[in-house]
């Protein structure tokens, strides 16, 4: 069962559209600051209520782009998957109505 909007007066369509562009902002500020840590990491790195530490790891990760063109291009190592995809488009703007219209009438007291 869908959630009900979090507003009652903007729809959920709008605010799926505000919160992606609240985490898109928060995305490119965290990568600003992380930017800033690597360069510099002591720099701003205790606060009242957090510190910042930086640390290189080692990790191994499988590199598909190393396989041999093969198995890369052999369908029995491929498959198809359904990927639902929600997109937020902005609504084309509303047509101009024409001069005069609606016509108003003003009331006419007799």
């Amino acid at each position: 069962m869908p959630r009900p909007a979090i507003s009652p007066t903007i729809s959920p369509a709008d605010e799926l559209a505000e919160i992606r562009s609240t985490i898109a902002r928060l995305r490119a500020r965290e990568a600003h600051l992380r930017a800033a840590f690597l360069k510099d990491p002591d720099h701003g790195a205790v606060g009242r209520w957090s510190r910042v530490e930086v640390e290189l790891t080692h990790h191994h990760r499988f590199d598909s782009r190393l396989l041999p063109a093969i198995i890369l291009t052999d369908p029995a190592f491929q498959r198809e998957v359904l990927v639902p995809v929600v997109r937020c488009l902005p609504m084309p703007a509303a047509p101009a109505p024409r001069p005069g219209w609606p016509i108003r009438r003003e009331a006419v007291l007799h």
